[in-house]
């Protein structure tokens, strides 16, 4: 663990500047910048020392950014700079950055935890919850290749519904041949990778059980990665006749037709950071990938995700719904200017969520979740994201 100097609390509006990063810097850069900016710090790494990520128990057990070639490569996360070391908190969220951190769904709707009863959906009153913003988790097991994190939290929901809950997440660093099982293919020399899994769990430990009517809790997990202009999300699902009625492109207005392309089993979104748009996927359609390619720096980073067909996802949007247990399973979103010109980022995200479920007292609930990079020779990455997505790189380059 690495610590330093508690930083002065502040509250502060939702945005942010929009310098907090310009560039992809290297895993030793990030690793003293959060140690010095921050105080509960957890590394785990490989036993060549190449596949290397950072763990932050102040910001909830997050995954803050990893490496696949040691303290000089790449660091994949997007971590914001102006923020962290400010020492703020700012009062509606706190985008600190992470390539993959827990939060808990739906957003928006009747049953919405990040709106108070008769508030707007709108930015102006869209609230995180602290439990899954600005909260320290306790830590346990630390060694080098997994960690354990938790909390106890109590929420309530837009229609007034309390959520008593244990929150657990552990961490585990995964080696070459665990990723490859998961891959199902062998990963060649000339490509460097690192791989980790998440198992989060949610126990209901109120007085009461769960039910539907009441709305439910779903386990949200969310990647923020650097944007560029050479960066895309590909998602591939399965092929449906009228495919629009089971993928959401207008979450935050429709999407502009140059920034999001829907092929036959794929699609893709242009992830630059300069327009704010989000999309998702749901699990009649959805398989249990998605993914993103940078062109720049030949990295391919994917998440892999239970898909349960017949399960309820919760309705994320920001309005009164009609139908708030048909929602996505798969999301990815990239940020852009607000309408006062304010941003949050800029970052973009890849998301995924498990479906919901009527826990009794005492009940778990868990989801697992594995993310992996992959960086080296262009036409080795090529031939695994034609395996494993079905899209050919030289196509989507053009």
């Amino acid at each position: 663990m690495l610590s330093c100097n508690n930083s002065e609390d502040k509250s502060k509006t939702v945005t942010t500047n929009s310098d907090s990063t310009s560039s992809l810097k290297s895993y030793a850069h990030d690793r003293e910048f959060l140690k010095n900016h921050t105080k509960n710090i957890i590394e785990l790494q490989s036993a060549d020392s190449n596949a290397k990520i950072l763990l932050s128990a102040d910001y909830q057990g997050r995954v803050m950014t990893s490496t696949a070639t040691g303290d000089s490569g790449t660091s994949f996360g997007w971590i914001n700079y102006n923020l962290i070391s400010s020492g703020e908190k700012k009062k509606q969220f706190n985008p600190y950055g992470g390539e993959e951190r827990f939060w808990l769904g739906p957003e928006g709707g009747q049953y919405a935890l990040y709106f108070k009863k008769e508030d707007s959906f709108n930015i102006a009153h869209w609230q995180v919850p602290a439990i899954i913003d600005a909260v320290t988790y306790d830590v346990s097991q630390p060694d080098k290749s997994q960690a354990v994190f938790s909390k106890k939290a109590s929420l309530i929901n837009y229609s007034g519904t309390n959520f008593d809950i244990d929150i657990e997440r552990k961490i585990s660093l995964l080696d070459k041949k665990q990723i490859e099982e998961k891959l199902k293919i062998d990963i060649p020399s000339s490509i460097h990778f690192v791989g980790y899994e998440t198992n989060n769990s949610i126990t209901n430990t109120g007085t009461s059980d769960w039910k539907k009517e009441n709305g439910l809790l779903s386990i949200w997990l969310l990647g923020m990665m650097t944007p560029s202009e050479q960066t895309t999300v590909i998602i591939p699902f399965i092929p449906q006749r009228n495919i629009h009625d089971y993928i959401t492109d207008n979450y935050f207005g429709q999407i502009p037709a140059d920034r999001l392309q829907i092929k036959d089993s794929v699609l893709f979104l242009k992830c630059d950071g300069k327009s704010r748009g989000k999309i998702g996927l749901s699990p009649v359609i959805a398989k249990s990938i998605a993914a993103s390619y940078d062109f720049k720096n030949n990295v391919l980073s994917m998440i892999f995700f239970p898909v349960d067909r017949n399960g309820s996802y919760v309705n994320s949007k920001w309005e009164l719904q009609k139908q708030p247990f048909k929602g996505d399973v798969v999301n990815s979103y990239n940020d852009g200017p607000l309408q006062d010109g304010t941003q949050l980022g800029p970052f973009y995200e890849i998301e995924s969520s498990s479906s919901v479920k009527e826990l009794k007292k005492g009940e778990k609930q868990e989801y697992t979740q594995k993310t992996c990079h992959l960086q080296g020779d262009f036409n080795t990455l090529n031939n695994i994201a034609k395996q494993l997505l079905g899209v050919d790189l030289n196509e989507l380059k053009k």
